[in-house]
């Protein structure tokens, strides 16, 4: 601190001399006339230039004196680096100098710049864990692959560096597509820093993409321990893991572990409703119909699903239209204004031949939210209730355009799906399938369906309030899976 003080000192009093001398040139345009005791001496412009250099040159050479000196008095004070630290702050000064301009060229995006600047930074700092690290990102953003690996496992080498190098050579594995080895850098990765979030997600998403959904299951659980997730958040993802547990499982034919898996995973998300339906059938397999009915009807209160409906129906796979129709109350009489009750329960009317309660039913489903399936119901409806072809082909043909209704969709892409599964096909995501409507309604046809209505006849009366729906199949079966 206080050499740092002598030097700005003696740097404002250079700069003073110099204004000093500046000025007498101005006045005197003669020369400079300098008096020392009996001492007289004259200088030309020329001259007078030429010592205001050397004063300054003499300036510079005894602050570098002072400061050798000062050096050299701490290194016979004991301190053995004294002297060669103060040769190397020149290089360390322009190293870091070279450095600070690699890190403002990546930034700028010219890798080319950045990948000069560090090799500079190398040759004055020899501090690899800083140059390699800059090397290494200025050669991905160049394009240059091979030399961004070497600079990666360079930073295997050191230990403090090595989480960095992994990190770089996982990425670009990822990149290439080489999976398999991108999921033991991760690994290797999360063992040296099992908190770091980011080694968390992609390790999660390695594990579940190549169905390992143990490992995943444990990933998951350190990052829960990590404060990561919520806990909430946190079970419904791992009932889903413990489902996919118990699929692969059921593949194997080993059942009783299956069961129990299945039945795990309903517990710890009674929502999830391929869970709750896998546990409803792995009870039925063990022959216990009161613990699947529930399982179903707890799922059932949390959201309705034609997958619950089509669980509930294998309990009692032989019974008459009647007996099931009164049995599925206790599914129907909870959320009974719901689409999809009012949908099932149609559906088992028309199963029983009794079409007046099938329509009653459906209410105004068709005319305040048509699709496919309720309008599939309703043309059955009309079939057993005698009415013209006409009219039913007329309800067929207002199904082919109609919207689907809720369907498998990925809140992240908007996807569709045919079936649940814990990862998006189309983009990835972990656990973001939900039951819902598309965002998008379905467009008119390019050969023209949605003119069929007008060609084959009018679906029904404008005054019947019993409009509405969209379904596939001109006679639905109860509780039949989309």
């Amino acid at each position: 601190m206080i050499w740092s003080l002598i030097k700005v000192l003696v740097f404002v009093a250079a700069v003073a001399a110099l204004t000093f001398g500046a000025g007498l040139l101005m006045d005197n345009g003669s020369g400079v006339r300098i008096a020392i005791a009996d001492m007289e001496l004259t200088l030309g412009p020329l001259q007078a230039v030429i010592a205001a250099l050397l004063l300054v040159l003499a300036v510079w050479i005894f602050l570098k004196l002072v400061g050798f000196t000062y050096a050299l008095l701490r290194f016979l004070n004991g301190d053995e680096t004294a002297i060669s630290r103060y040769f190397d702050r020149s290089r360390e000064k322009k190293g870091y100098q070279a450095l600070a301009e690699g890190m403002m060229a990546l930034a700028a995006g010219e890798p080319r710049t950045a990948m000069s600047r560090a090799s500079k930074a190398e040759k004055y700092l020899g501090r690899p864990e800083l140059t390699n690290l800059l090397m290494a990102q200025a050669a991905e953003q160049s394009g240059d692959s091979r030399r961004a690996t070497e600079a990666y496992k360079t930073l295997l080498n050191d230990e403090r560096t090595r989480f960095v190098g992994i990190r770089g050579l996982m990425k670009q594995k990822i990149e290439e597509g080489d999976t398999a080895t991108a999921l033991q850098l991760a690994e290797k990765a999360f063992a040296l820093k099992p908190r770091h979030p980011e080694t968390q997600d992609i390790l999660l998403k390695l594990q579940a993409d190549r169905n390992d959904w143990t490992g995943a299951r444990s990933t998951l659980s350190a990052k829960r321990k990590s404060g990561a997730l919520p806990k909430a958040v946190y079970q419904r993802r791992d009932a889903v893991l413990a489902l996919q547990t118990a699929k692969v499982v059921f593949d194997d034919a080993s059942s009783i572990e299956a069961r129990e898996a299945a039945i795990a995973a309903n517990k710890q998300s009674p929502d999830l409703i391929p869970a709750a339906a896998m546990a409803a059938r792995s009870y039925i397999a063990q022959g216990n119909p009161k613990y699947a009915t529930r399982v179903l009807k707890k799922a059932w209160e949390a959201q309705p699903h034609p997958d619950l409906a089509a669980a509930f129906a294998e309990i009692e796979p032989d019974e008459t239209p009647t007996a099931r129709l009164k049995r599925f109350r206790t599914l129907t009489s909870i959320h009974p204004e719901n689409d999809e009750t009012r949908m099932l329960l149609a559906e088992l009317s028309l199963t029983a031949e009794d079409f007046p309660a099938a329509r009653r039913a459906l209410g105004d489903l068709v005319t305040r939210h048509p699709t496919t399936r309720a309008l599939t119901i309703m043309a059955a409806v009309e079939r057993g209730e005698g009415a013209d072809d006409a009219v039913v082909r007329g309800w067929l043909a207002r199904a082919l355009t109609a919207p689907r209704g809720p369907q498998w969709c990925c809140d992240n892409c908007q996807s569709i799906h045919a079936a649940w599964g814990p990862i998006c096909d189309n983009c990835g995501g972990f656990d973001t399938l939900s039951w819902r409507e598309p965002a998008e309604t379905s467009a008119p046809s390019a050969t023209g369906t949605e003119l069929l209505p007008l060609i084959v006849g009018s679906p029904a009366s404008a005054t019947d309030p019993a409009m509405s729906g969209e379904v596939i199949d001109e006679e639905p079966t109860t509780a039949r899976p989309r």
